[in-house]
């Protein structure tokens, strides 16, 4: 069994608060907006997914590791996040299967880590004073030196990182033969959305984010839907020009996390910058159409604003979360439409929303149903 041998790290905030740690990982430096995730789970799945793109990410559980890794638990095909600070790294793997410990997982994708830093007083403390950027070094220790790298690092305020996740080719998955076409746009899609619709019945083309409308359209889908994906979307703007089209064209559509505020901005709709994001396996959303709750996997640092739904008639909200009554879904009036700010694919869990996977598969065959009728 063996263990690793302590090398020091550092932690950098943008305010220049210092933590200190040992490396875990790759050796080497790396930057990112930090941002912490509460899931006591799951943390493969959580590091693979492309959301997180250019971010360093804070295990909040005590232990990670311990399981290890395996090639099945997967959203993307590399780790997306940019670093890892957790309390405790476990080196080495404690399952049985086809797995590898998470020290050489981190080594293969070339990321770099930071363990033994006391996590629940930085989470305090960012959670006090909202998201910034940070840098994580282990193989500079220098903490001047890492702040004049750290200010030259872009804020995630306006940025836009779909286009270093998403597909550069279309592609299919499903059976061929299926009578509901599904066009999922892909802005960062995670694999466990697209087993999800094939799991009930769609034959599913990925198109990449630059898509034209004409190429979505010509393929004659049944439905749309907007993937999750990293970044600032209210500087999507050609993104948003297509889903403004493709829901004039009256096909049922279902956005996901970034695909739902894209499809707010496209109704003109506003989003905002939170002072922390929602990251976590156990976000309560209460859904205002049925009245039940539902706990519910999230990861975003944006919001659609509410003030501006107020404002728009044609917008109605479904669903909000329930520790800060932000707007967690929404739906468009007399349109086949809908989209919530959460995960329902969520892997490896909780599935209390994979029902709305059902409801988006109904819009699909009722919309049939009445052109057929037509």
């Amino acid at each position: 069994m063996k263990y690793l041998t302590p090398k020091p790290a550092v932690l950098v905030l943008q305010d220049g608060t210092v933590f200190n740690g040992n490396a875990c990982g790759a050796i080497g430096t790396a930057t990112g907006e930090i941002a912490f995730n509460t899931g006591m789970t799951g943390y493969q799945e959580i590091f693979t997914d492309p959301s997180y793109y250019g971010q360093v990410c804070i295990m909040t559980p005590s232990h990670i590791g311990n399981y290890g890794a395996h090639p099945d638990e997967v959203e993307s095909e590399s780790i997306k996040i940019s670093a890892l600070v957790c309390k405790n790294f476990s080196s080495f793997a404690s399952r049985y299967g086809n797995i590898e410990s998470l020290q050489k997982y981190f080594e293969r994708d070339n990321k770099v880590g930071i363990s033994n830093v006391d996590t629940r007083a930085l989470v305090r403390y960012i959670r006090q004073k909202g998201a910034m950027n940070c840098i994580i070094s282990s193989d500079n220790l220098d903490v001047e030196d890492l702040k004049k790298q750290l200010s030259k690092v872009p804020s995630m305020d306006g940025l836009e990182l779909s286009s270093k996740v998403c597909t550069r080719d279309a592609y299919f998955a499903g059976d061929e033969t299926s009578s509901q076409k599904v066009a999922l746009i892909d802005f960062g899609v995670k694999k466990n959305i697209i087993r999800c619709l094939v799991e009930r019945g769609a034959y599913v083309k990925v198109f990449p984010m630059d898509a034209s409308l004409e190429d979505i359209i010509n393929w004659e889908p049944d439905g749309i839907l907007l993937s999750n994906g990293p970044g600032d979307p209210s500087v999507m703007e050609s993104s948003i020009n297509l889903v403004k089209k493709l829901v004039e064209t009256n096909i049922p559509i279902f956005g996901i996390c970034l695909g739902h505020q894209i499809l707010g901005l496209s109704q003109g709709l506003k989003t905002v910058k939170m002072h922390n994001g929602h990251r976590g396996v156990n976000h309560p959303i209460k859904n205002l159409v049925t009245g039940k709750c539902e706990v519910t996997s999230q990861n975003h640092g944006f919001v659609i604003s509410a003030d501006s739904i107020n404002s728009n008639k044609n917008i109605a909200v479904t669903h909000v979360h329930l520790n800060d009554q932000t707007v967690a879904g929404i739906s468009i009036k007399n349109k086949k439409v809908f989209s919530v700010q959460y995960h329902p694919e969520a892997s490896p869990g909780p599935h209390d929303s994979r029902y709305l996977f059902d409801e988006f598969m109904a819009n699909i065959k009722e919309a049939k149903q009445n052109l057929i009728q037509a």
